[in-house]
C-alpha cells in the first residue's frame, strides 16, 4: 500500500504503438514492443481473434499449433482461456471459441476431432477426465520426436454441447487453492489437446491412380479412384499456473509444496525459452515434465501464440518485470512450421477390393443373363416356325371354304333384292293407313287432355283457397293469444310498476330527501302515462282483431291485397309493442336497483346502527350520501365506503364483528360486507384477525346457509388470505377444509370464485402445500371447474400456477422429491386442455403452470404421456410474454427426456 502512494500503475500501455512502458519510478521507464497489446477492457472476442484464431484456421489447414499463456497468478490467465460463458456468452474463453470454429470447419462424416484434457500436478500427468489415471507416461517418438500421452483418455466430439460438458468435468477435477492473491488460484498446468483428423477432397490436377486394362495393354487414368489425402495436426490450449511469491500468496503446508512445483516448472520452462531465444546448441528439454509436452510448441513444427498477463499494481513490479521479459525472450524463438500430409492407401486399397468385388459379381450376372437371353431366343424362333407352319395349312383351308360360302353369299344377295321390293310396296301402303289413323287419333286426345287439364285447375285453385283460408284463421288465432298474453304481460308491469312506486316512496321517506323523491315520482308519472298509451294502443288493436275477425276473408280468386296489407301492418305494430314492453320492463329494472342502492346506503346502515345502541340513528340515517337513479356507478361506490368507513369510526370494530353472529340474517348480511370492505384495506387486516374477525368468517362459512352471507365471507377470507401470516392462520383453523366444502355446496358462480381466489392465495405458500392437499384443497380447485365461468376458471389457473411454481422453487432447493402433487391430483389434463384457452388470464397462468411442471425432470415423462410437451413446444414459440416463451425455451432445451421425443417424432427444435 505503501508503494502504490506514489503512482497509481506502474504499466502504461500504448496499443495503437503496440507497446507498453514499466515505470521504475515517477521519472524513469522502460519501453517494450510486442505483436499486440490488449488492454483491460478488449473484449474476449478481439482476443481470440488476435491471439488464437490464426493458430486455429493453421491447425484446420494440417498444422499444429499452441496457445499459452503465462502470468502471475490472479492475473487472468484461466478467465480468458477456459472461460465457458454460461451467465454470459460474450465472457466464452478461447477454448470454447476455438472449438466452435473448429467443429464448424469439418466435416461430420469423414473428419474426425478427439480431445483430451489434462493437469501437470506436482510433476505427475494426471486426466481430467478420468481421475483415477493419476501418473500418465509420455511417449516419444524416436524418429519423428512428436510428443503423445496415448494412455490418456480421447473423446471424439459431434457438437459443441459435449466439448461445454467436458469441460465443465474437467475444471471439476482441477487443482485449486485460496491464497492471498487469488481466491481460486490454479495450482496445476491445464492442457487441452486437440486431434484432428482432416480428410482433403482432391481437386484438378491431383495426384492420379494408374491403373492397368483388362486386356494388359496400356495404362488408363481410374475414374474417382483416388488415393485421398489426410491432415493430421493437433492443438494445444495450455493454461499456465500462475508464478507466485511465497511471502505474499501466503502459502504453507501442502499450498507451498505446489507453489515450488510450478515454480520448478516454469523455471525450467524460461530456461528452454532462454537457450531457444539465444541460439544455444543446449536446450534443457527434459528438466520438467511441462517443457517435455510443450516441446513441439518451442523451437518446433507448431504455430505458437504466447499470451502474457500482467498486473498494474507497483507492488507487484518484480513479477510484471519478470513476466514482460519472458514474453520478450519467446519473442525471439522461431519456429519451422511443418504441414503434416499423407496419403490414406489404406482407405484406398478397402475402397479398390470393394469395387473389385462389385465389378466381379456384376460380371457374372452379366455373363448368366446373356446365356439365359440366348437360350430364350432359340426357344421362341422354333415355336415360331411351328407356328407358321400350322398358318399355313390353315390358310389354304380357310380360302377353299371362303370361295364356296361367296358362291352362296352370290345366291342369297339376289334374293334379298326380290324380297326388298316386295316389303318396300307394302310398306308404302300401310304408312298410308297409319297417318290417316294418327290424325283420327290426335283429335280425340287433344280433347281428353283438354278436359283433364281443366278439372286439375281447378282442383289446385280449390285447394289453394281451402289452404289460404286456414293459414289466415292461424294467423289471425295467434295474434289474439299474443294480445292476450300481452294484457297479462300489462297487468305484471302495473303491479311492478305500483310495487316500484312505494319502494321508492319508503325509500324517500327514510331518506329526508325531497328533491330526488319528487325526481323519481316524476318518471314514475311518465311510466303512468306511457302504460295509459300501451293500454289505449292494446284496446284499438283488440277491435281491429275483432273487426278482422267478424268478417271472414273474402277470396273469389286469390287472397286480397288489403287485407294482406293489414295483417302486415298488425304484425308491424305488434313488434312494436313488445319493443316497448321490453324497453318499459328495463326501465322498471333499472329503478328497482336504484332503490335498492339508496335502501343499502341509507336505511339499512340506519337499521344496524339502531341496534348496536350506539345513539346516533338520527345522524347515521343521514349521514349517507344519497344519488339520484342516473349517478354513475363510481360515485355509488365512493358513498358505500363513506358509509363503511364512518360506521368503522362510530360503532368500532369489534361491535361490527359481533353483529356477525346476530340473529337477523339482514344483520350479518350488511356486516360480513362492512367486514369484507375492511379486509380490503391491508392497513387493517391486522387489525380484523386480532379482534376474532378471523374466526367469526370462517364461523359463517360453517354454518350460515345464506348465498350471500358465503359468498361475501370467502371473499373476505380471500383478502385475508393475502397475508403470509394470516395464511398460516387460516390453515391452522381448518379453513381450506371450510372452504373445500363450500366449493362443493354451492352453485353461484360469484360464490365460487372468492372461494376459488381464498384458495389460489394459499396455494402460494411454500410451507402450506403439504397440508394443503391433504386437506382438498387441489380437489376442491379442480372441482370448481363445473361451473365454466371465466372468472372462476381464471382463479383456478392462477391457483394451480401458484402452487406449480412453489413445487419448482422446492424443486430447485432440493427439499421437494417425487411426482408433482398436482400430477397425482388429475390435475394435468385440464391443464393441457386450457393451455391455449382463448382467454388470456386462464391461458397466461395455464402456461406458467406448465412450464414450471416441466423445470422437474421427473415430471416429464407423464407430461410427455398427457400431451403437454406440443403445448411447451407452441408456447416457446407463440406464447405472448416473453418471459413465458424464453422459460419454455429453457426448459425444453435442459430436458433430456423432452430432447429425446422431439427426435423420435422428428420435430426440428
Amino acid at each position: 500500500m505503501v508503494a502504490d502512494m506514489d503512482f497509481a500503475d506502474c504499466v502504461e500501455l500504448q496499443p495503437e504503438l503496440k507497446r507498453l512502458k514499466l515505470r521504475k519510478n515517477n521519472w524513469d521507464c522502460e519501453t517494450y514492443q510486442f505483436d499486440e497489446i490488449l488492454t483491460e477492457t478488449a473484449s474476449q472476442k478481439r482476443v481470440y481473434e488476435v491471439v488464437a484464431k490464426p493458430v486455429v484456421e493453421s491447425v484446420l489447414e494440417g498444422y499444429n499449433g499452441t496457445v499459452m499463456a503465462y502470468g502471475q497468478t490472479g492475473t487472468g490467465k484461466t478467465f480468458t482461456l477456459g472461460r465457458l460463458g454460461e451467465e454470459d456468452t460474450a465472457d466464452r474463453g478461447i477454448m470454447v471459441r476455438a472449438m466452435e470454429d473448429i467443429l464448424a470447419n469439418v466435416s461430420s462424416v469423414d473428419d474426425t476431432v478427439t480431445v483430451s484434457y489434462l493437469q501437470l500436478y506436482m510433476e505427475t500427468v494426471q486426466d481430467l477426465l478420468a481421475p483415477e489415471k493419476d501418473n500418465i507416461a509420455i511417449v516419444e517418438d524416436p524418429k519423428t520426436g512428436d510428443v503423445s500421452v496415448p494412455s490418456a483418455t480421447h473423446v471424439e466430439l459431434q457438437d459443441q454441447r459435449s466439448f461445454v460438458r467436458l469441460l465443465q468435468a474437467g475444471e471439476a477435477n482441477r487443482f485449486a487453492a485460496n491464497t492471498k492473491l487469488n481466491t481460486e488460484s490454479s495450482r496445476s498446468h491445464a492442457i487441452l489437446l486437440v486431434n484432428v483428423r482432416k480428410v482433403v477432397k482432391p481437386k484438378t490436377g491431383d495426384r492420379e491412380l494408374i491403373v492397368l486394362n483388362e486386356n494388359g495393354g496400356s495404362p488408363q487414368v481410374g475414374k474417382n479412384i483416388r488415393a485421398p489425402t489426410v491432415r493430421k495436426s493437433k492443438l494445444l490450449i495450455v493454461d499456465l499456473a500462475g508464478s507466485e511469491r511465497v511471502d505474499k500468496s501466503g502459502s504453507e503446508g501442502h499450498t507451498l509444496e505446489e507453489a515450488k512445483s510450478i515454480n520448478l516448472s516454469l523455471t525450467a520452462l524460461g530456461k528452454c525459452i532462454n537457450a531457444l531465444a539465444e541460439n544455444s546448441p543446449h536446450v534443457p528439454i527434459r528438466d520438467s515434465k511441462l517443457t517435455r509436452m510443450l516441446r513441439d510448441s518451442f523451437g518446433g513444427t507448431a504455430r505458437t501464440s504466447l499470451i502474457v498477463t500482467i498486473g498494474p499494481s507497483p507492488r507487484h513490479r518484480g513479477e510484471t518485470a519478470s513476466t514482460i521479459m519472458f514474453g520478450q525472450r519467446a519473442m525471439k524463438v522461431e519456429n519451422m512450421v511443418k504441414l503434416k500430409e499423407e496419403f490414406d492407401y489404406k482407405s484406398l486399397c478397402r475402397r479398390l477390393e470393394t469395387e473389385l468385388d462389385r465389378l466381379v459379381a456384376e460380371n457374372e450376372r452379366q455373363v448368366k443373363a446373356r446365356q439365359d437371353e440366348e437360350e430364350e431366343n432359340e426357344r421362341k424362333l422354333e415355336d415360331t416356325r411351328e407356328c407358321a407352319a400350322e398358318a399355313e395349312s390353315k390358310l389354304a383351308a380357310a380360302m377353299e371354304s371362303i370361295e364356296a360360302e361367296r358362291k352362296k353369299f352370290q345366291q342369297d344377295l339376289a334374293e334379298a333384292h326380290q324380297n326388298l321390293e316386295k316389303a318396300e310396296k307394302e310398306l308404302k301402303n300401310i304408312s298410308q293407313d297409319y297417318q290417316h289413323e294418327k290424325k283420327e287419333r290426335n283429335s280425340h286426345a287433344e280433347k281428353l287432355k283438354l278436359q283433364r287439364d281443366l278439372t286439375d285447375a281447378m282442383q289446385k285453385h280449390q285447394k289453394e283457397l281451402t289452404d289460404e283460408k286456414q293459414r289466415q284463421q292461424k294467423e289471425l288465432a295467434d295474434a289474439i293469444q299474443n294480445l292476450e298474453l300481452e294484457r297479462g304481460q300489462r297487468k305484471r308491469l302495473e303491479q311492478e310498476l305500483n310495487q316500484a312506486t312505494q319502494e321508492l316512496n319508503e325509500a324517500t321517506q327514510h331518506l329526508h330527501v325531497k328533491n330526488e323523491s319528487l325526481e323519481q315520482g316524476n318518471e314514475v308519472l311518465e311510466l303512468k302515462l306511457l302504460l295509459e298509451k300501451e293500454t289505449q294502443l292494446r284496446e284499438e288493436l283488440e277491435q281491429e282483431i275483432q273487426t278482422l275477425k267478424s268478417q271472414p276473408p273474402k277470396l273469389p280468386n286469390g287472397i286480397e291485397a288489403k287485407h294482406n296489407e293489414e295483417l302486415l301492418a298488425l304484425r308491424r305494430r305488434l313488434d312494436e309493442e313488445l319493443k316497448h314492453r321490453e324497453r318499459l320492463e328495463e326501465e322498471v329494472r333499472t329503478l328497482r336497483e336504484q332503490l335498492t342502492v339508496l335502501s343499502d346506503e341509507g336505511e339499512e346502515s340506519r337499521k344496524i346502527i339502531d341496534k348496536v345502541g350506539s345513539g346516533r340513528s338520527s345522524e347515521g340515517s343521514q349521514s349517507p350520501s344519497v344519488h339520484k337513479p342516473t349517478s354513475h356507478m363510481r360515485d355509488t361506490i365512493n358513498g358505500q365506503r363513506a358509509t363503511i368507513a364512518k360506521l368503522f369510526e362510530q360503532v368500532g370494530l369489534q361491535k361490527i364483528l359481533s353483529l356477525l353472529e346476530s340473529e337477523d340474517v339482514d344483520v350479518r348480511v350488511h356486516a360480513v360486507k362492512v367486514v369484507a370492505n375492511l379486509a380490503a384495506e391491508e392497513a387493517n387486516q391486522e387489525k380484523i384477525v386480532e379482534a376474532g374477525g378471523l374466526g367469526s368468517l370462517l364461523m359463517l362459512l360453517q354454518s350460515s346457509e345464506d348465498e350471500t352471507i358465503r359468498r361475501v365471507a370467502a371473499g373476505a377470507v380471500a383478502n385475508l388470505a393475502m397475508n403470509e401470516t394470516n395464511q398460516e392462520l387460516i390453515m391452522a383453523q381448518g379453513g381450506i377444509g371450510l372452504l373445500a366444502r363450500t366449493a362443493d355446496d354451492a352453485e353461484d358462480p360469484q360464490t365460487l370464485r372468492m372461494v376459488a381466489g381464498a384458495i389460489a392465495n394459499l396455494c402460494g405458500n411454500d410451507k402450506l402445500q403439504i397440508k394443503l392437499r391433504e386437506e382438498g384443497g387441489i380437489r376442491a380447485l379442480l372441482g370448481m371447474v363445473r361451473s365454466r365461468h371465466p372468472d372462476v376458471l381464471a382463479q383456478v389457473a392462477r391457483g394451480i400456477a401458484n402452487f406449480a411454481k412453489c413445487e419448482s422453487r422446492g424443486a430447485a432447493q432440493g427439499y421437494k422429491t417425487g411426482r408433482s402433487l398436482l400430477i397425482d391430483d388429475g390435475a394435468l389434463p385440464w391443464i393441457v386442455a386450457n393451455a391455449n384457452n382463448d382467454a388470456s388470464p386462464i391461458r397466461r397462468h395455464i402456461e406458467l403452470a406448465l412450464c414450471h411442471l416441466a423445470q422437474h425432470e421427473v415430471n416429464a415423462k407423464d407430461l410427455v404421456a398427457g400431451g403437454a410437451l406440443w403445448e411447451l413446444v407452441r408456447i416457446s414459440r407463440e406464447c405472448s410474454r416473453e418471459d413465458i416463451r424464453n422459460l419454455a425455451q429453457r426448459t425444453l432445451n435442459a430436458s433430456n427426456t423432452f430432447q429425446t421425443e422431439l427426435k423420435r417424432l422428428q420435430l426440428v427444435y
